[in-house]
């Protein structure tokens, strides 16, 4: 199973149980009339908490990114010898 099936397979559950108890689907009120004004703004709340918790890991990744100077070095005499290689040829720089 792939990682979008397994998300797309765990936000259809989500979605079908939240539509179940929100439009009552059933009909058994299982909830109390207060606690649907916390379940019909809830997918909004699960939205904005992913994307705060995106955020805050694009944030951790990029403060905790690895410099690789070995791999700077060798792309530095890369450039250098495709240089030399060009002027070799006639381009100018």
């Amino acid at each position: 199973m792939t990682k979008l099936l397994r998300w797309l397979l765990t936000l259809a559950l989500l979605s079908t149980t939240w539509a179940t108890l929100a439009l009552d689907l059933l009909g058994l009120d299982l909830l109390p009339p207060t606690w649907y004004q916390v379940l019909w703004p809830l997918p909004i709340y699960l939205l904005v908490t992913f994307g705060c918790y995106a955020l805050g890991i694009i944030g951790y990744r990029l403060a905790t990114f690895n410099d690789c100077e070995e791999a700077s070095q060798e792309l530095q005499a890369q450039i250098r010898e495709a240089r030399d290689d060009l002027t070799r040829h006639g381009l100018k720089f």
